[in-house]
């Protein structure tokens, strides 16, 4: 009887097993009927900066940490007020950091003597009107600012101008494919994939002219130019 039972399982097990072979099949992909040709292609497209990120803040010293923090925090309002003067939003002003760290004076071979506290506040701040974010930062120095880095130059909404880069980027892959299918005596039929290998903005140099020689002279800050480049992955039929 045991040997019955087994010779019928077999036996199901083998019928079954043919069934199973076309849904194994119709998972195999068809290679492409003539050649494959990969390419990448980048579109370029360039825009006037709109927008200027820079750090302000204040660094003051006093003998006691609770002077230094309490110094810096004045002088920080007055900044805060001057930006809030000069039009700038509240969204568009966003603390950085805030440090306090103790002042030693070192000498050879001596143990370091603590001689006071430094504290540190900056805020990093979103210029809308490049053009006038030169005036502002003058007007920040006389509020008691005396820590200014940057500018970071970049485009406030860049996605219009990326897409404008991903359609140079196609006409671009297309057109060489139809030059190396010309090149091979062959032509383009169709168009089998298309993958973006993600946008890229090449930002430029920030230029701030601050002519410090004449007491009439105002910071400004030239916008120059920005490219936004995206590059596609791209794969052709040629036959």
């Amino acid at each position: 009887m045991t040997k019955m039972l087994f010779l019928s399982l077999a036996a199901a097990t083998a019928m079954a097993t043919p069934a199973a072979l076309p849904a194994q099949a119709a998972a195999i992909i068809q290679p492409v009927a003539g050649t494959r040709l990969d390419i990448n292609a980048t579109g370029t497209v360039s825009r006037v900066p709109d927008l200027a990120i820079i750090s302000a803040g204040v660094v003051t010293k006093s003998p006691t940490a609770t002077g230094a923090i309490g110094d810096n925090a004045m002088r920080m309002d007055r900044v805060r007020a001057a930006l809030r003067r000069a039009g700038i939003a509240g969204k568009d002003i966003q603390t950085s950091s805030i440090s306090l760290n103790p002042d030693y004076r070192y000498e050879n071979n001596q143990t370091p003597v603590l001689t006071g506290y430094q504290a540190s506040n900056n805020v990093s701040v979103k210029f809308r009107d490049i053009r006038n974010s030169g005036k502002i930062l003058d007007a920040l120095v006389v509020e008691g600012a005396n820590q200014i880095s940057g500018p970071s130059l970049t485009i406030d909404k860049p996605e219009a101008a990326y897409d404008e880069a991903r359609t140079k980027a196609l006409v671009a892959g297309r057109a060489r494919a139809e030059l190396y299918a010309r090149s091979l005596g062959m032509r383009v039929v169709k168009l089998l994939s298309v993958s973006e290998a993600g946008g890229f903005s090449r930002a430029p140099m920030p230029y701030a002219r601050d002519a410090m020689a004449s007491s009439a002279a105002k910071t400004e800050i030239d916008p120059g130019s920005q490219d936004l480049e995206v590059t596609l992955a791209m794969s052709f039929e040629l036959q």
